[in-house]
């Protein structure tokens, strides 16, 4: 059975290129790596008439990305991935290509969109006509009936929320698994989930790898979090963001016309505070943002209530936007479920914006303070619409990215932009940590800047956060 905590992870394959400027490159697995007499054909690309107006037809096998723009002259090898894109040699002929796509974990807006452009992609760029839908996430290899998938089918579900496949979280057989796609005839496999997701494809992998089939598994990164690392940003965090205003909104008209009114907001960021800081900046109204990578208390000196008191008198209302995953310590007492987990191996969490709320209105009361506390909890409002122009634009580039290295005979990896270029990644970088909101940084700097709340650490905690 495959978890999220499965360590059954690939190896990265590191090679060291030397030259004036030598450079560390993490590669991706090729299928000719274990079938070595692996046939390869021309790019149906250079036919194509969409593409006779490009200028370069194929990106050269030599290319890289590399992962650090900013180095120092004595900084040590940087880190470069392969760089995505069509290669003028494939491993598959379109013939010969079945194709399937999964849709694994929570929703997120574009799973749809990037589920559509595989399969249109596939079918206008390579001429692939068989791509079939795994119903009902990773269970649906082996406990439900696939639907065949073409650019008619799909033609408008971007228009739609969710995915047309359904999802499912939780654990399932590998070997079943496989043993579907290769009963099935599955050559190429394309995974859209987040970081579980992504360990379960890794195993999938080393298993297809180990009977040596011609199969290429590919990940898509998906989390509304943004908390993939490597990558510059997971798709439908724009959309997130951007839906996260109407919120903010809705909770800024309410206190504003009341009397010392108070608008709670919870957002999605059970372990990053990505969407709720890039709300708060992006919308200007709020005076407090509470993140789980900055630890805040309610009471005493600095504390949560006192800059509440401070900003009532001046402005006679506010707004607290609050991640799903902050104050968790403060919860622990309380928690129930605090050892419980979903079928994702996620801790359970408790509503920190209904607590958060009930303590503000009972220290108000006790301040014989009257107040009107308004909460809202767009979550799952915010999952379930679909992506916007800019991630619909994004999902578009993933998924021709993911179809090039499938058709490449490339396997094993995830795709994503690196500074703002489209890479192949092992599947190990993406799954080995989370991406954190770093409270030394800049953007933290900026949002406490815009917000001008405290930032509820003692000069000795940020000293010891300096020297990490």
């Amino acid at each position: 059975m495959i978890t999220s905590e499965d360590s059954i992870i690939q190896p990265v394959i590191v090679k060291i290129m030397e030259g004036e400027f030598g450079f560390v490159l993490e590669d991706v697995p090729h299928l000719s790596d274990y079938l070595p007499n692996l046939p390869t054909y021309p790019n149906p690309l250079e036919d194509n008439p969409s593409y006779s107006v490009v200028k370069q037809h194929f990106v050269d096998d030599e290319d890289t990305v590399a992962q650090t723009i900013v180095v120092h002259e004595d900084s040590p090898r940087g880190i470069h991935f392969r760089r995505a894109g069509p290669r003028k040699r494939v491993a598959f002929e379109a013939d010969e290509v079945v194709a399937c796509i999964v849709t694994c974990g929570g929703l997120c807006p574009g799973l749809n969109t990037v589920v559509r452009e595989i399969v249109c992609g596939l079918y206008h760029m390579y001429g692939v006509t068989r791509v079939l839908g795994i119903e009902g996430g990773y269970r649906g290899f082996y406990a439900r009936n696939t639907i065949s998938l073409t650019p008619k089918s799909v033609n408008d579900i971007h228009k739609r929320g969710g995915t047309i496949l359904g999802t499912s979280r939780g654990g399932h057989d590998t070997t079943k698994i496989v043993d579907s796609i290769e009963d099935r005839g599955i050559n190429q496999v394309y995974i859209i989930g987040g970081d579980g997701t992504q360990r379960g494809a890794s195993v999938i992998f080393e298993e297809v790898r180990r009977r040596g089939l011609k199969v290429s598994v590919i990940g898509v990164p998906k989390t509304i979090d943004n908390d993939i690392p490597v990558i510059d940003k997971s798709f439908g965090f724009d959309t997130a963001v951007e839906e996260a205003q109407r919120a903010i909104n809705a909770a800024h008209v309410e206190a504003e016309s009341g009397e010392h009114g108070v608008g709670v907001v919870k957002l999605m960021g059970r372990d990053s505070g990505f969407i709720a800081l890039y709300a708060t900046l992006a919308s200007r109204d709020v005076d407090c943002c509470l993140i789980p990578e900055s630890p805040f208390y309610l009471e005493g000196p600095g504390g949560l209530f006192e800059y509440m008191e401070k900003r009532l008198k001046e402005n006679g209302h506010m707004v607290i936007v609050i991640a799903e995953g902050a104050g968790q310590n403060l919860l622990s007492e309380c928690m129930r479920k605090v050892h419980e987990k979903d079928a994702s191996g996620n801790k359970l969490l408790q509503d920190v914006g209904l607590w958060i709320s009930q303590k503000i209105k009972d220290y108000f009361k006790q301040q014989e303070w009257v107040i009107n506390l308004k909460y809202i909890d767009p979550t799952y409002m915010i999952r379930a619409i679909p992506a916007n122009a800019s991630d619909n634009v994004y999902c578009t580039l993933l998924a021709h990215s993911a179809i090039h290295g499938a058709m490449a005979g490339y396997t094993g990896f995830t795709v994503g932009p690196v500074n703002s270029r489209h890479a192949y990644i092992p599947f190990q970088r993406i799954t080995e940590r989370q991406n954190k909101v770093v409270i030394t940084d800049r953007m933290w700097a900026r949002l406490l800047s815009s917000t001008n709340q405290p930032s509820f650490l003692d000069p000795k905690t940020i000293r010891g956060l300096k020297k990490k």
